[in-house]
């Protein structure tokens, strides 16, 4: 087992381990919505909140991770970020448009879907992650006087144990169909054998007509490989406290559309490529295409 994925002692930390990645997110969110291209006015505080000195100049436009030196940069890195968000956003807020009244967001970290976006009436969602996270984001949020756009339903536990029992014990009606949000678990950390529990959970608590968008890595090309371990020691350079291999889970990945299409589903991925297109953003050059980030494929999922 991946030794990052095997370490629970910092699992709820949202400032070293495994944890890092969920404030790198938040990060590079602030990045975008300060360039006007997503919206999300709790990124940066949030970022501050947490205390990180690199996620904090990201943040606040302080540090430019496209510029890290020879290979170790992030070309356009808000508008990758961008570009993920406004994906998962458009599926949660379409699929509530289409009548589904029940949003899951697994590995949920500093996201504040359930207070920035808009949301029917009667919508449940239910945050899924580690007890720490799902702690500090609460307290913190309400500190602030912010209140959830929706029926917000913190659940807090390791995603190792058993998550499914834990959503049902708050409220989770699996006979009803389900929006499920899995961004980043399929990528950072997570050995091939977790990814199918992970994805076997969903399936069992998902009634016909549930959807499920989630990000994955395929295998990387070498240009890919070679500037992900740049970005990793830049990163680190930098003061950034990465586990292991640094976000990119090195071992074998679950081939995510077709698990989920042997398990009932109907799926579809996408490339960065498509993401950007869909966002409106400036085409990305071959060299980016060769970048890190474009190894990660987006999959949308349909129950039969």
């Amino acid at each position: 087992m991946n030794a990052a994925y095997s370490q629970r002692d910092d699992a709820g930390s949202l400032a070293s381990g495994a944890g890092v990645m969920a404030t790198v997110l938040a990060a590079a969110r602030a990045a975008a919505a300060s360039r006007g291209l997503i919206n999300d006015p709790f990124a940066a505080p949030l970022v501050h909140k947490v205390g990180l000195e690199f996620c904090k100049r990201v943040a606040d436009g302080d540090l430019d991770i496209s510029r890290l030196g020879k290979d170790g940069g992030f070309p356009r890195f808000a508008e990758f970020s961008a570009a993920r968000t406004r994906y998962f956003d458009t599926f949660l807020t379409d699929a509530a448009r289409d009548g589904i009244r029940q949003a899951v967001i697994l590995g949920s970290g500093l996201d504040t879907r359930a207070y920035r976006l808009w949301w029917p009436p009667e919508t449940t969602v239910y945050e899924v992650d580690h007890p720490h996270v799902v702690d500090f984001k609460t307290t913190t949020m309400r500190s602030w006087g912010s209140a959830p756009s929706v029926n917000r339903r913190a659940v807090g536990v390791d995603m190792r144990d058993d998550w499914t029992a834990a959503l049902r014990r708050v409220g989770f009606v699996a006979a009803a169909p389900t929006v499920w949000i899995i961004e980043g678990l399929l990528v950072w950390y997570v050995p091939c054998d977790a990814q199918n529990r992970l994805l076997d959970g969903v399936t069992a608590l998902s009634a016909p007509g549930s959807r499920m968008a989630a990000d994955h890595a395929v295998p990387p090309s070498k240009p890919q490989a070679v500037h992900h371990e740049s970005l990793v020691e830049r990163w680190r350079q930098r003061g950034l406290s990465l586990t292991g291999s640094g976000p990119f889970y090195s071992g074998e990945h679950t081939d995510v559309v077709r698990y989920l299409t042997e398990s009932g589903w109907t799926a579809a991925q996408s490339g960065i490529a498509e993401l950007f297109a869909a966002a409106r953003l400036p085409r990305l050059s071959e060299r980016e295409l060769d970048g890190a980030p474009a190894a990660i494929r987006y999959v949308a999922a349909t129950r039969i």
